[in-house]
């Protein structure tokens, strides 16, 4: 059974950091690509990062080019999602999803989603 779980969302100060996680558990992580998507009240999901499987190429949404950064663990069978310099703008709910496929930056193209964990960037 596909799972994914995500965890390390919380409050933040502008400026601030956080590590988001996405625990992947009934198929093996390398050969499908983990997308980070987020979605904040009254707007429309918005597709974050993604890390393709194989080559672990990785891409970026350009309001989050040079503060996040995406990375896996094969051995933990994790995803990773380090957020710097946070800003208010970046407050959502985050959500990793994935696909057997290449990247796509379209969440309609993902399988399998996790429940979410909500990030808040506050002073």
């Amino acid at each position: 059974q596909v799972q994914l779980v995500e965890s390390g969302g919380g409050l933040v100060q502008p400026g601030g950091s956080l590590r988001l996680s996405c625990a992947a558990s009934g198929f093996t992580l390398d050969y499908y690509a983990i997308g980070w998507f987020r979605q904040a009240p009254g707007k429309e999901r918005e597709g974050v990062s993604c890390i393709s499987r194989r080559d672990g190429s990785t891409y970026y949404v350009s309001s989050v080019k040079g503060r996040f950064t995406i990375s896996r663990d094969n051995a933990k069978n994790t995803v990773y999602l380090q957020m710097n310099s946070l800003k208010p703008e970046d407050t959502a709910v985050y959500y990793c999803a994935t696909r057997g496929r290449s990247c796509s930056r379209y969440g309609s193209d993902y399988d399998y989603w996790g429940q979410g964990t909500q990030v808040t960037v506050s002073s």
